[in-house]
C-alpha cells in the first residue's frame, strides 16, 4: 500500500531543562522525510517573571508562548499532531487544526494483527498494533473522542508504520535543538 498523498504527520516536542524552555515542530511525510521544521530559540525566564507569573509561568511558557508560535509557523498542516507530552494534548486537542494524539512506545508483547487495538484503564488510553512485529505502541486521544476517530486515527498510525518507524521522529527533533543550541546550525 503506497502512502496517500497529502497525508502528513506532525511532531510536538517541549524541552524543559531546568529553568530553559524550548519547542519544536517536525511535520513528516509518510516515509519520515521532513516537510517542515520550526523551533522556538530557548526561553529563560528571570527571577522576577518566576515571581510575578507564580504557578502559572510554566503553563503560559508552554502553552502561549512556544506551541502557540509553532502552531502558527507550521505552513505544511499535518492529518494529525503527535506528541509525546500528555501535557500537551489538552491544549492541542482545542488549538489544533488536526486531531491530537499522545504516543508513546511499550513492552508489551505484540498483539495478534496489525490495527488490534486494546482499551486500556486510563480515559482515551489504547494499545495498538501497527506492524506486525513491535511491541504495541501506547495511544492516548483526548477524553471524548468518539470510536470512529479512534479507528481513523489508528488507520493513519498504521499506513505511515508501513514505511517508517512512528517514534523516531522525536528523537530527531531533540538533536536538531541541540546541534542549534550548539552553534551547529545557523538558518
Amino acid at each position: 500500500m503506497s502512502p496517500q498523498k497529502g497525508l502528513a504527520l506532525g511532531y510536538l516536542r517541549l524541552i524543559e531543562e531546568g529553568n530553559l524552555f524550548q519547542g519544536a515542530a517536525l511535520v513528516t511525510d509518510f516515509r519520515g522525510i521532513p516537510l517542515d521544521f520550526r523551533y522556538t530559540e530557548p526561553i529563560s525566564p528571570t527571577r522576577l517573571e518566576r515571581i510575578l507569573y507564580g504557578d502559572a509561568l510554566d503553563v503560559y511558557i508552554r502553552e502561549e508562548v512556544i506551541l502557540e508560535s509553532l502552531l502558527k509557523a507550521v505552513e505544511v498542516k499535518p492529518s494529525l499532531w503527535v506528541c509525546n507530552d500528555r501535557k500537551l494534548l489538552e491544549f492541542l486537542e482545542e488549538h489544533a487544526a488536526c486531531p491530537p494524539i499522545f504516543l508513546e512506545s511499550t513492552s508489551y508483547s505484540p498483539l495478534d494483527a496489525v490495527g488490534e487495538m486494546v482499551p486500556q484503564p486510563e480515559a482515551g488510553a489504547y494499545l495498538v498494533q501497527v506492524d506486525p512485529i513491535s511491541a504495541p505502541l501506547k495511544l492516548i486521544v483526548p477524553v471524548g473522542t468518539g470510536e470512529d476517530a479512534v479507528k481513523s486515527v489508528a488507520s493513519i498510525l498504521i499506513e505511515a508504520a508501513a514505511s517508517m518507524e512512528l517514534l523516531e521522529p522525536f528523537a530527531r527533533i531533540k538533536r536538531a535543538l541541540e546541534a542549534v543550541a550548539a552553534g551547529e546550525i545557523t538558518e
